[in-house]
């Protein structure tokens, strides 16, 4: 009966609007979260000011209330609180069967580097993202990781969100960015990473193109003409790097430049296109950057490969990526030393994931000139574009363990019609991603998306 009656009461001090906490004693807010943790073990955020729950905003505790787990420890949470945002979470631990208490601070949502340094500062886990309701680990270990990617800009736009996600992971300190290699042929394509370089305050991050790959792949979404956009007085709507008189290194030879001036063994390859320029990479030889024959300086310079590509489990059919660049593909996997790991990311992982053309839009409402916002806009019909592509740079930077379940190792043998053939062997270089549990594919779109509003 004590029971039903405080949580009654609790209700109906968080119903009353506008009461604030003037009006109620801290020894009654006490009660009022203590009870909350008795009936809400999802959690909450409360606002002390308001008596009501944020609607939006990156929630990250102060670590000076850390270890607050029982009913004793609510008056100094709360006195915490008001000396500085009046902001109050409350979470459920199944480790140890414990509700924990914090006073927390608030970012705007578009803050995610500022939050998740402030989250680090504070010895925090994570950070909750009030309006999608998910929660986003801050604990990542910060090391040195140096990534070159790989994409076929200019068809599928699940590449845009990919180098989308790794400029964000750059703002965060998670990663550096050594070069792009567009390995699908047309100076147009490597002019859109020009503008998308640009836009997102990384000029200067070089750019080559594939010039002797797979002529005329097919097109799912013609959008490179991105880089060429006007405005009504005719002025170019997206600022670039490399104007029309440039020019762009060829994919191998840039690889052959960056992977020399890095330490032994330091690069991750982030594939998510053709594997064009990574083949012709393996088949060189000696230059102007390195002695080293292609293979050599591979075996030296890279530490891992993610590649979007293949299909295991029970089907047996053929990889697009694979297939359009078959005797590249070919070539590759029988070059690639065997010591390098290498995890794919099959088709059927990313297939739930779709972002809607309406959902882009309004991610990105807070600016009227963004590029990947214009090609939803203006070049493209919504053809139910998945997420395929940012789950390859998701796991390069996030690490093997977060994000995804993994295969156990083994071998990838690719045959002459494409299909990707793995044989268990826990001496295996390469392993691939298990498509996730219920609720797994909303979670990481939902990632996807806090990426997208960050401005």
């Amino acid at each position: 009966m004590k029971r039903i009656l405080l949580i009654a009461v609790t209700l109906l001090i968080l119903s009353v609007p506008g009461f604030g906490q003037q009006t109620v004693s801290d020894k009654d807010l006490a009660t009022a979260l203590w009870v909350m943790s008795q009936t809400m073990p999802e959690g909450f955020t409360l606002d002390l000011n308001t008596m009501s729950y944020p609607k939006e905003g990156l929630i990250v505790a102060y670590e000076a209330t850390q270890n607050s787990f029982d009913r004793k420890s609510l008056p100094a949470v709360i006195k915490h609180a008001h000396a500085h945002e009046n902001l109050v979470g409350g979470w459920y631990n199944a480790d140890d069967d414990r509700f924990y208490f914090d006073s927390s601070r608030s970012f705007p949502e578009d803050s995610l580097a500022a939050a998740m340094a402030f989250a680090r500062e504070n010895a925090q886990l994570s950070l909750h993202v009030t309006s999608l309701n998910i929660n986003v680990r801050s604990d990542y270990e910060q090391e040195d990781l140096r990534i070159i990617l790989d994409c076929d800009m200019g068809s599928s736009t699940d590449d845009l969100f990919a180098l989308m996600m790794l400029y964000r992971y750059m703002d965060m300190k998670r990663c550096t960015l050594l070069g792009v290699v567009v390995d699908r042929m047309n100076r147009a394509n490597a002019d859109a990473v020009d503008v998308l370089n640009n836009y997102y305050g990384y000029p200067d991050i070089p750019i080559a193109l594939e010039r002797a790959g797979v002529a005329d792949p097919h097109v799912y979404i013609p959008y490179h003409n991105m880089a060429y956009a006007r405005s009504t007085d005719a002025e170019p709507l997206f600022k670039r790097s490399i104007g029309d008189d440039g020019d762009y290194m060829d994919g191998y030879k840039l690889y052959r430049k960056l992977l020399a001036a890095q330490p032994d063994k330091s690069v991750t390859i982030a594939s998510i296109g053709f594997v064009t320029s990574l083949a012709r990479l393996l088949e060189s030889g000696p230059d102007e950057y390195s002695p080293l024959s292609g293979v050599e300086l591979v075996q030296r310079k890279v530490k891992n490969i993610y590649a979007m590509g293949g299909v295991f489990g029970d089907s047996f059919e053929h990889d697009y990526n694979f297939t359009a660049a078959i005797d590249f593909s070919l070539k590759f996997f029988e070059l690639l030393p065997k010591d390098i790991d290498i995890v794919f990311s099959p088709g059927e992982v990313g297939d739930p994931l779709y972002y809607s053309a309406a959902q882009i839009i309004e991610d990105m409402d807070w600016t009227d000139a963004h590029p990947i916002k214009w090609i939803y806009q203006f070049l493209t019909e919504d053809k139910f574009q998945k997420m395929w592509d940012p789950l390859a740079v998701i796991n390069a930077v996030e690490g093997d363990d977060i994000f995804y379940k993994l295969s156990p190792r083994g071998w990838v043998t690719l045959t002459p019609t494409g299909e990707t053939i793995f044989r268990e062997d826990p001496n295996g270089n390469a392993r691939y991603q298990y498509p996730g549990p219920e609720g797994w594919s909303d979670y990481v779109l939902k990632y996807i998306r806090l990426m997208s509003i960050q401005h």
